[in-house]
């Protein structure tokens, strides 16, 4: 079944069976691999890719499911080639990553809390990724890592939009991609 996917701001041609799913389509016919396959049953959060701008289990849903929606993967919060997200540099920073097989969920789930809330409280931030299993045990990390990423968000950013941090976010992914470039934190 011939359909088309747009996959990180580009519309992508696919050629799937229909019960494949999205994460076998994304891996495996598009070569984005940053999405992991976990348990493979919507529970750890490993194959977490944003749809519309809200994280959801990209193992639980066939490809032909996304026909309509903005599909984005970590390979899409680049700002660039080689380049990092503000949030992906601070979960790095803060040591957020740990073995990083769980990392691209989280950071994926973070960005989609960050848009919607631009001072998340800490509790707001574990319910967030909550749904997202870190086999490391290491949540202190990448809620610190959440934290250091909306102050820098907030820093970064001082013409807010009436409606709120989703403008915030997009003004401050380039500031982010500058100060990777030499223009520190």
């Amino acid at each position: 079944m011939k359909i088309i996917l747009k996959v990180n701001d580009r519309a992508r041609d696919v050629n799937v069976e229909p019960r494949k799913t999205l994460l076998d389509t994304l891996r495996e016919d598009l070569a984005l691999v940053g999405s992991h396959a976990g348990c493979e049953h919507g529970v750890c959060g490993a194959c977490t890719v944003l749809l519309d701008g809200e994280p959801a289990r990209a193992c639980l849903m066939f490809a032909v499911q996304a026909d309509g929606y903005e599909i984005t993967t970590i390979e899409g919060l680049a700002p660039a080639p080689g380049e990092l997200s503000i949030v992906q540099d601070a979960f790095c920073e803060t040591h957020g990553l740990q073995c990083g097989y769980c990392t691209p969920g989280m950071i994926l789930t973070a960005h989609s809390l960050l848009r919607r809330e631009a001072n998340p409280t800490r509790e707001e931030i574990v319910d967030a990724i909550s749904a997202n299993i870190c086999r490391c045990t290491g949540y202190g990390q990448i809620i610190e890592a959440v934290q250091f990423a909306a102050e820098r968000l907030r820093k970064a950013n001082s013409q807010r939009s009436p409606t709120g941090a989703d403008a915030d976010l997009q003004d401050v992914e380039a500031v982010g991609a500058n100060a990777l470039h030499g223009g520190g934190r």
